[in-house]
């Protein structure tokens, strides 16, 4: 499976003094997410590498629903790129608004931590080739820098 969707409810244990959910706690749930699909798509136990690119465009609210999209956009030979996007809104209304999306970078690795070969990702859909190029165009770009 090339993409997870974890969905919960904003509690107010995950509040800052703003009355705000933690942008560290948005960051946490990015790298669960990620770490969900790396680890389903390699079968093994996989750790994050970098992040990229997190902009916040609004808060997260308690009482919203928050939905954390991991989708795997590109795969080099033990890397996988997933591509996260978090959303949230007002369950009443059913509007959801997308809140920061990033690319998570994550490795397989074996039990001394040593990198492992990924299975290649090959993107099907228009949607998914579109996801992939995007994702190859960031690295290239942040290869670069």
């Amino acid at each position: 499976m090339s993409s997870i969707t974890l969905r919960f409810l904003a509690e107010p244990s995950t509040i800052n003094f703003g009355g705000k959910v933690h942008g560290g706690t948005v960051m946490k749930w990015i790298d669960e997410a990620g770490y969900a699909c790396a680890t389903r798509w390699a079968k093994r136990y996989c750790v994050t590498v970098s992040v990229g690119s997190i902009r916040f465009q609004r808060p997260i609210m308690i009482g919203d629903l928050v939905e954390v999209e991991a989708r795997l956009a590109y795969t080099g030979s033990t890397s996988m790129n997933i591509s996260v996007e978090v959303r949230a809104g007002d369950m009443k209304t059913g509007q959801m608004e997308v809140i920061t999306d990033c690319v998570v970078v994550f490795v397989a690795v074996d039990a001394g931590g040593k990198a492992l070969p990924v299975e290649a990702w090959l993107p099907e859909t228009p949607g998914d080739i579109a996801l992939a190029q995007r994702v190859k165009a960031y690295l290239d770009a942040a290869r670069a820098m």
